[in-house]
């Protein structure tokens, strides 16, 4: 029987908003709201295969997808190239004067490519019959490592009764910190702890990593403070921390910042922060500013800008590991599959996965198993869309009053002195 190309194009996109509910988990910019937002993608071809992706639902970046979309009709899915030629020409011409690699437009363009390169690499696999990893080159790895990502917070929301409290209770000291890190570690598995911090004066922060460290000698420990220390308390602290830590994360502001601290800390630094795109790798390479460079296929371009990334960290013996965002399945998966096809992704990756309070967006979820997710097999990207459950999280992002991520203002709502300042300390 003859093929139809025309059938094997993209011939509608569907882009539906949805809200996740999110524990009240504290950060350096402030706390989590009751709701997290993700946009879900569904490209269908003409003879009905349906690619999906998975990415932010902040009304902006929304507005972006709506604009790309209609372009990507009659697009033959494996024309990776010719996809971001027509979301750049969907989201207008360049600013006059702008950095193609650095301004607001490139990265509007490569966070809008992303969301859809992910559902076109589903539809390559699917029409192919292989697994996404295997379109990035094969699988190196049949299971990839997470880390448990633990996070101060409270029981409860302050200002949302209604949402209710969790089973995880809060974890506002060192003491709840490592009674959060031994739930996670009996509940998946996890051989990696990372700390987001950030959150408390240092001091108490590095009670808190070095008690880990002593609760779990033969786990990996991390902490992340997303630049709330100046350059003299990120080196004062890496001192405290000498030992304990497999990598210190985000100490301080700027490409600068990092390269004053990397001079006398023992522990390498990770940035998901100083370094977001690839033009910031040749001055963190000449600084010596990172050691480790936190990937995210969001926003480094998808998956094949994260495996350019991957090349550049190669090329200049820079470590890599994956930074994380609150997701659904869809990503979690993607996420997998890119790790899985990466040789020098040598640490475990971060993701919110545990926090998702019971939702997703995919019928047969991704499970942990000693702290690591087996490399889907089936074609594609292995998940399916679970409808229910889409049509409820529709709903929710409708109900809810969430449009855009503003940890700083919802902190405020309760806590009117409360002040965002970088570096704090």
């Amino acid at each position: 029987m003859t093929r139809n190309r025309r059938d094997e194009q993209i011939a509608a996109v569907r882009i539906t908003p949805v809200a996740m509910k999110d524990p009240p988990l504290l950060n350096s910019n402030g706390m989590h709201e009751p709701f997290a937002l993700r946009a879900i993608i569904e490209c269908e071809t003409g003879d009905g295969l349906v690619g999906l992706g998975e990415t932010y639902g902040e009304l902006k970046h929304l507005e972006r997808l709506r604009a790309a979309a209609p372009q990507l009709v009659g697009l033959d899915p494996f024309s990776i190239h010719e996809l971001h030629r027509r979301v750049a020409v969907a989201l207008g011409e360049e600013p006059e004067g702008a950095e193609l690699t650095t301004s607001h437009w490139s990265r509007d363009v490569e966070e809008t490519f992303a969301a859809f390169e992910v559902a076109c690499f589903d539809l390559q696999g699917q029409r192919s019959g292989r697994p996404v990893s295997d379109l990035l080159g094969g699988a190196v790895r049949e299971a990839v490592p997470y880390s448990a990502y633990l996070f101060y917070r409270y029981g409860e929301h302050p200002i949302d009764p209604g949402y209710g409290p969790d089973d995880w209770g809060e974890a506002l000291d060192p003491a709840g910190i490592v009674a959060q890190a031994s739930r996670m570690v009996e509940r998946y598995g996890f051989t990696a702890l990372k700390l987001k911090g950030g959150v408390f004066p240092p001091d108490e922060e590095i009670e808190a990593a070095i008690a880990l460290a002593e609760a779990f000698p033969n786990h990996k420990v991390r902490i992340d403070p997303n630049a709330a220390w100046g350059v003299e308390t990120s080196i004062r602290v890496a001192k405290a921390l000498e030992g304990h830590l497999e990598y210190l994360e985000d100490p301080t502001p700027t490409i600068a910042g990092m390269a004053e601290v990397a001079k006398v800390a023992a522990m390498p630094l990770a940035t998901n922060m100083c370094v977001v795109e690839l033009a910031h790798v040749p001055p963190a390479v000449a600084a010596d500013a990172v050691q480790i460079i936190l990937s995210d296929h969001h926003f480094w371009g998808g998956l094949s800008g994260s495996r350019r990334l991957a090349g550049l960290c190669e090329t200049f013996s820079i470590g890599l590991s994956m930074h994380s965002n609150s997701h659904f399945g869809i990503s979690l998966a993607a996420m997998t599959h890119l790790a899985a096809a990466t040789p020098n992704l040598n640490y475990a990756c971060d993701t919110h996965t545990p926090w998702l309070a019971g939702e997703d967006v995919i019928k047969e979820r991704l499970r942990f198993v000693d702290g690591a997710i087996a490399v889907p097999s089936g074609p594609g990207l292995g998940v399916s869309l679970d409808r229910d459950a889409l049509g409820a999280l529709a709903e929710q992002y409708v109900s809810c009053s969430v449009r855009r991520r503003d940890d700083t203002g919802y902190r405020q709502r309760f806590d009117p002195s409360y002040v965002h300042k970088r570096p704090r300390w």
